[in-house]
């Protein structure tokens, strides 16, 4: 799995390619961390590139969201796929986690 990590606007964003499943979910777990040491101000992961996501990879962002909670960095999702976005309604998380359509609104939001 390929993570790109850029920073912008004090933003740091993440855009994970590919499935992000039970093989996958370890290194994508580790480039997050990696990526939150170095964030300042927010933190938007762009699931653009992202056409299905199992449990494993919805647990991840959830570890990845309360790391955010205690660092006091906001924490956004943008760009999700019908499928998986569906993931997160039928979990119910999709009222936890602030989700936005675009890099652009999760920088302004």
């Amino acid at each position: 799995m390929n993570v790109h990590v850029e920073t912008r606007d004090s933003a740091t964003i993440i855009q994970p390619q590919g499935d992000v499943d039970l093989a996958s979910s370890p290194e994508f777990r580790a480039r997050l961390q990696e990526a939150q040491e170095q964030a300042q101000a927010r933190l938007v992961i762009d699931l653009s590139s992202v056409q299905y996501m199992d449990s494993s990879g919805v647990a991840t962002l959830v570890e990845c969201l309360q790391r955010s909670r205690t660092d006091g960095i906001p924490l956004f999702l943008c760009q999700l796929h019908e499928r998986v976005l569906s993931v997160f309604q039928i979990a119910r998380l999709d009222g936890v986690f602030d989700i936005v359509a675009t890099v652009d609104d999760a920088l302004t939001a």
